[in-house]
């Protein structure tokens, strides 16, 4: 079983921080929709589809015709699990009652909304096309037509903002009963017209600041009754459902084989990862011609798998599983990663625990450089 994502780059206005490849070349949507098909035809040698996961860009700038179009094609092509795990990205702008509607009638049973902050103030600043009052709008909208899965983005760590604003935007959140909740410090990605701003402003991140507003995030929200069960991420649990941890981006975390459809996809068979180009027109052309649009391609060796397991395993709570470890490394791998994990364990940084190797609390606000050390260079 597999995972697809597919790429909807197109967005109304581009947003101050982002560094996703995306378009404001609407024009071209429906070509865009049938080059997706066509890559669907490329690549129709793919095993049975467990998550489906539209991002973008803003999937929800695509029109209900068009989205239809797209599933029709996916229930085609492929063999999709009956309890597939089906996201769409949106806006909450984009909810409208009748863009709900639509969704309701399609395969879509989970909603990701981009909300970073209930402040208007720091929307503007993002140059996000939402208010804050149209986030519950939206997920009302949403519920009233059955979507039971709904997760929001959320932000911290703006310039000037308080740890009393963001625990403000935590209890907001609350006040969604949302199922799920990712949460990421404002980044300052190179290429992007946030980075310049940072540069021309001379600004100094607070680091402490920062550890506080994560703190009190995990705090809130655990007391709440989520999981947090990666880095990032929080998943409500509950006696009934269970947790809501998203399924699609576990492939990522744990190893998934999963299909990147569109412009700036990548992919990942567990032998290989490619990636598509990222140019729109370009896309169109290549898949119109009858080929794939792959920009470039990697073999993933056993010291790039084992490097792959560091950085993306190590970010969950469930961590490394060294029982099996050895049935999918040669055993100096594992020699490696219990030498260079020893300096950590005696700091409480990593833990082992039911043979799980994982990052601690305390390990959490360090991963980067834990993760660093575990790291094996090619030889």
């Amino acid at each position: 079983m597999v995972g697809l994502y597919l790429h909807i780059p197109f967005c109304k206005s581009r947003c101050f921080y982002c560094g996703f490849y995306s378009s404001t070349h609407h024009e071209l949507m429906h070509e865009y929709v049938d080059a997706l098909c066509g890559e669907m035809e490329l690549r129709r040698s793919v095993s049975g589809i467990r998550t489906i996961y539209l991002g973008g860009g803003t999937p929800s700038q695509l029109s209900p015709d068009l989205l239809q179009r797209l599933f029709l094609y996916i229930y085609k092509v492929y063999e999709v699990d009956k309890n597939a795990e089906i996201t769409i990205e949106c806006n909450p702008d984009d909810v409208t009652d009748s863009y709900a509607s639509a969704l309701a009638s399609l395969p879509v049973n989970r909603v990701s909304m981009g909300v970073q902050t209930f402040s208007d103030e720091r929307l503007r600043f993002l140059r996000r096309r939402h208010s804050a009052s149209q986030v519950a709008e939206a997920i009302e909208r949403l519920r009233r037509n059955g979507i039971a899965n709904i997760s929001i983005d959320l932000m911290f760590g703006f310039p000037n903002e308080t740890l009393s604003e963001w625990e403000s935007d935590i209890e907001e959140a609350l006040k969604l009963n949302v199922e799920h909740i990712s949460a990421y410090s404002l980044m300052y990605e190179e290429g992007t017209p946030l980075y310049e701003w940072k540069k021309r402003m001379k600004l100094e991140e607070d680091d402490e600041l920062s550890r506080e507003m994560y703190e009190t995030l995990i705090d809130r929200l655990t007391a709440a009754g989520f999981e947090h069960y990666e880095i990032s991420n929080f998943a409500r649990k509950t006696p009934t459902a269970g947790s809501w941890r998203s399924k699609h981006n576990s492939c990522y975390w744990n190893g998934t084989h999963y299909i990147g459809l569109g412009a700036a996809a990548h992919s990942y068979d567990g032998r290989t990862r490619s990636w598509n180009v990222a140019d729109l027109r370009q896309y169109i052309q290549r898949i119109n011609n009858g080929e794939l649009a792959t920009e470039d391609s990697e073999t993933i060796d056993e010291t790039t798998r084992y490097n792959d397991l560091i950085t993306t395993a190590l970010r969950t709570r469930d961590g490394i599983d060294l029982s099996t470890f050895d049935q999918r490394f040669s055993p100096t791998f594992k020699d490696y990663l219990l030498e260079n994990a020893k300096p950590h364990l005696r700091q409480g940084l990593l833990q082992i625990e039911d043979n799980q190797l994982h990052l601690s609390r305390n390990g959490l606000f360090v991963s980067d450089d834990i993760m660093s050390d575990l790291i094996k260079l090619s030889e």
